[in-house]
């Protein structure tokens, strides 16, 4: 089958250049792929300019023969994939440079021909041999990417919060909250973002189209959202560490709801205000947020957590590890001690066995082919415990790991700690 297909990689282009078409037929594809509606040219324009921005690869499969009459043409891909660079939080503050996969479609007509496991492997083997250690994506189906080596790393859940008479947080102010003009966000967002990022593990820095659409510069039709509004939060010296953008859901709602588009805060008491500051708006008795973290300081903070009411627990971050030497020799531990991994890989980029030794936080790791494992685990789960976020214990009651040595899984537990709950903001 592999002779009825083309795949082609290539990047945005200025409009007016000759090879612009390509991609606008490329997010055609797309949006086949999720259902969308044809978007308008503005919208498409403005898509482009903000992949040039983030040199988003794109990647089409195409046929190469005659398509069938009346058909989609020839130059609509019948799976699209699309890759982009960012730095990933790893703990500690500590970055790794990792491949994130969006944009993956295959077109129901052509499914089964082998195309997502071809443009996957061969994207994984680029980036591998580019140096990259990691790589990540986001899942619309849980079924798919654990094939391929992914494992979830990451969770969040959507919170719908009570605030009326019952909404009283156990805080003392230390900074204040202005509302400001929503278009602020287009300068202050990317910065107050990069703070929050550095003290969350799990956190991937944001593409460019996530200013312009917390500040409402661009809906999902191109045009403006006039609905968002925005608050600001200033520490005691004045400076801008946190914001939330959010709309009102409207006076039909019941109870009155403000719906969070984006809450961001770069310290503990930021993060506190903002809710503070969101539980006493005038006439509006609940606050939702899709993506509100699972291990939430606001549930500690609150008089009543049952304030809260929590739905829609799910993964969110998935991550696959590529190298898996550099991979663990680049994060620090929360202890010292030593293991013994053996990784299964099925696609064989990261298969082997691994000395991992911990001094003062800092790693040494050795490959160690001729070792008896104390660990044995498929590099999916050693991408699921990077980051603290999912316990080896548990994996090995489940029967994901494999512990020859006993206690090793509890090692594991507690040198892949991290300092904080990790939780990743930043979907794509």
């Amino acid at each position: 089958m592999a002779e009825q297909y083309e795949i082609r990689r290539f990047r945005a282009v200025e409009k007016g250049s000759a090879e612009y078409g390509r991609g606008v037929s490329w997010l055609r594809g797309v949006g086949i792929g999720f259902y969308d509606d044809r978007h308008k040219d503005e919208f498409i324009d403005k898509v482009m300019a903000m992949y040039r921005v983030d040199d988003r690869e794109m990647t089409g499969v195409y046929q190469t023969g005659e398509v069938a009459p009346h058909s989609l043409p020839a130059d609509v891909p019948v799976a699209t994939f699309a890759t982009l660079r960012k730095d990933l939080n790893i703990g500690y503050g500590r970055q790794l440079m990792t491949q994130l996969v969006t944009a993956v479609t295959v077109r129901g007509t052509h499914r089964r021909q082998g195309l997502l496991r071809r443009m996957m492997t061969e994207d994984l083997a680029a980036a591998k041999a580019d140096g990259v250690a990691m790589a990540a994506l986001t899942a619309s189906e849980a079924s798919i990417y654990g094939r391929f080596g992914y494992g979830v790393a990451t969770f969040e859940r959507s919170i719908k919060v009570e605030t009326g008479p019952r909404f009283r947080l156990r805080h003392e102010a230390e900074g204040s909250v202005e509302i400001a003009d929503r278009k602020v966000l287009l300068e202050l967002a990317p910065a107050v973002f990069e703070r929050a990022h550095a003290v969350t593990p799990g956190s991937i820095m944001r593409q460019e189209a996530y200013r312009l659409r917390v500040s409402g510069s661009l809906s999902r039709d191109g045009s403006e959202d006039e609905a968002i509004k925005c608050a600001l939060h200033y520490d005691a010296a004045g400076t801008v560490d946190g914001y939330v953008s959010y709309k009102f859901a409207g006076w039909d709602t019941d109870p009155a709801t403000v719906e969070i588009v984006d809450l961001v805060a770069g310290t503990d008491a930021a993060y506190l205000e903002l809710w503070q500051f969101l539980g006493s708006m005038d006439l509006i008795r609940r606050v939702s947020w899709k993506e509100a973290p699972v291990d939430d300081p606001l549930t500690w903070a609150l008089e009543d957590p049952r304030c809260i009411e929590s739905s829609d627990h799910g993964d969110m971050l998935w991550l696959r590890v590529l190298d898996p030497e550099r991979v663990l020799a680049a994060r620090r531990y929360s202890a010292d001690g030593s293991l013994v991994l053996r990784v299964t890989d099925s696609l064989g980029f990261a298969a082997g066995t691994f000395a991992l030794r911990v001094v003062g936080g800092e790693a040494t790791v050795t490959p160690a082919p001729d070792a008896e494992p104390e660990l044995a685990l498929d590099v999916a789960d050693l991408g699921s415990i990077y980051l603290g976020a999912v316990c080896p214990v548990t994996l090995k009651a489940a029967g994901r790991l494999i512990e020859h040595t006993p206690g090793a899984a509890l090692t594991a537990r507690l040198m892949f700690a991290v300092e904080r709950a990790p939780h990743c903001l930043t979907h794509f």
